[in-house]
């Protein structure tokens, strides 16, 4: 097998199982590949090669012994906000260097249950606050496809990772779209799993009523298995539901056809100013959805308009209460001061950059006597009807159908001095997360200029193993998810 770095999980499994190939020479071609990278696409922030060698040693030991885990010996990348014991964890900010994970995330307890390698840590927004992760202070990642482009936020290290070859899947975080946009970007599959689906123990927190981790994968399959591997209830995390875990990868063998199965096509996703180009490749994957028998129905999500002024009070207001523990008394940065009051201020003044210190001052203000109530108590009382509005369509039909972006990946720079400009990249994904739901993105073409294109597909609560089924029917009858960017081949 002379191109193992570019398997999905299932050949790489099926390769590994047969023998013809071993968890050593898998990790070996990924580490010469992002070593000859030089920073090329730059999607990682640390890989330590011994461990990694180490641990691809252990699963061929394993594997030796008759044992076939489900993820055993597959290299899985992090995104650097998940905490992996005795690994940096710095979310991609300066006020966590020299930080390293004293405990495992429970997604990584059971990566590890699983068989997995961990391989390595993948760069991000700081603190998972951007839609481009050009708000990474440790470290500046591409897109595979033009280097000069964004890979999209804030799990823009994640996608651009498993896009350009150099992991065989990652794990991210969805806050308002951040598995899904930059999936959408770099042409990959991105999975934002229900609220409380996922344990969250281990997550340093942005939004805690809104973060979800899930995984980044190069088809449909592979999100389908690694979501089965990292979801369930966590007795440490009290908002993990406590619900039977389906076996995604069955489900999926079992869909043949879209017969019988209501497509919603919400028309407020379309909105004014998108690319033509996304808009006709989710229609032609609309249709491509129609003759695999799906009846396809227009359906409205009135509230739809206001979901990003209510994503960014919401997610703002939380932020504003989770990053006050990094105030350079408990570890982190620390910048001395000639009182508590100095040092915490000197302290986050040097270590947090532009976009976080913006948003904490954001919700610091929406949460603010005589501003509480005018604005958080609002917009969490218009979040209820966003939920009622997902509510009102699932009656009607099974899963919704729209874009993940209105624009393909845009240029470095084009929009970081433009903020408001740039939290509208996730106008079409933010409803997903204030509703709780689960979504996924998939590629369904690509622009004029050789950039993906993702098509969503949203569903109801805890109806993951429905989109993944639509999703896998659609990839099998299409080939977006087969093509690999121009310096790849």
């Amino acid at each position: 097998m002379s191109d193992l770095k570019s398997m999905t999980i299932g050949a790489l499994k099926a390769a590994l199982q047969e023998g013809e190939a071993s968890a050593q020479e898998v990790v070996e071609q990924l580490l010469t590949v992002v070593e000859e990278d030089a920073g090329r696409v730059g999607a990682f922030l640390s890989l330590d090669k011994d461990s990694v060698r180490e641990q691809a040693s252990v699963c061929d030991e394993v594997r030796g012994a008759g044992n076939d885990k489900k993820l055993l010996g597959i290299p899985i990348s992090i995104k650097d906000l998940i905490n992996v014991k005795g690994d940096p964890c710095t979310c991609s900010s300066h006020i966590l260097e020299g930080y390293v994970a004293p405990y495992d995330a429970t997604v990584i307890r059971k990566l590890r249950e699983a068989g997995a390698i961990l391989f390595g840590r993948v760069n991000m927004d700081e603190f998972a606050m951007g839609s481009s992760t050009e708000n990474a202070a440790l470290g500046v990642t591409s897109n595979p496809w033009r280097l000069d482009h964004v890979p999209g936020g804030s799990s823009g290290g994640s996608a651009a990772a498993v896009s350009a070859d150099h992991t065989i899947a990652s794990l991210g975080s969805d806050t308002g779209g951040s598995i899904r946009q930059p999936a959408a970007f770099c042409g990959c599959v991105g999975l934002k799993p229900t609220y409380g689906r996922v344990s969250r123990y281990g997550l340093t927190a942005f939004a805690s009523s809104l973060d979800q981790i899930g995984p980044i994968t190069k088809n449909v399959w592979d999100a389908a298995l690694l979501l089965e591997v990292i979801s369930g209830e966590d007795e440490r995390d009290a908002t993990s539901l406590r619900e039977p875990v389906p076996s995604y990868t069955k489900a999926l063998e079992q869909t043949t056809s879209l017969e019988g199965v209501t497509l919603g096509l919400p028309r407020e996703y379309f909105v004014e100013g998108m690319d033509p180009e996304v808009e006709e490749a989710v229609r032609n994957a609309v249709e491509q959805c129609r003759a695999l028998g799906a009846e396809i129905v227009d359906v409205s999500l009135p509230h739809a308009k206001y979901a990003i002024s209510v994503y960014y009070i919401i997610a703002t207001a939380e932020a504003s209460a989770n990053l006050a523990r990094f105030d350079g008394i408990r570890y982190g940065m620390r910048v001395d001061g000639a009182d508590p009051a100095a040092l915490y201020a000197k302290t986050r003044a040097s270590g947090l950059g532009d976009e976080v210190k913006r948003r904490i001052i954001l919700g610091t203000y929406v949460l603010s006597s005589g501003y509480y109530d005018a604005y958080y108590k609002k917009a969490q009382r218009v979040q209820q009807c966003i939920r009622n509005d997902f509510e009102s369509v699932f009656k009607e039909c099974d899963a919704l159908i729209a874009p993940v972006t209105p624009t393909p990946a845009y240029r470095k720079g084009e929009k970081t001095d433009d903020p408001l400009k740039m939290y509208l990249d996730d106008i079409l994904t933010t409803s997903v997360n204030l509703a709780g739901n689960c979504a996924l993105s998939l590629p369904c073409g690509f622009s004029s200029d050789g950039l993906p294109i993702g098509l969503q597909l949203i569903g109801n609560h805890l109806d993951e193993e429905n989109i993944l089924s639509i999703a896998h029917l659609y990839e099998q009858h299409t080939d977006w998810h087969k093509r690999k960017p121009e310096f790849l081949s």
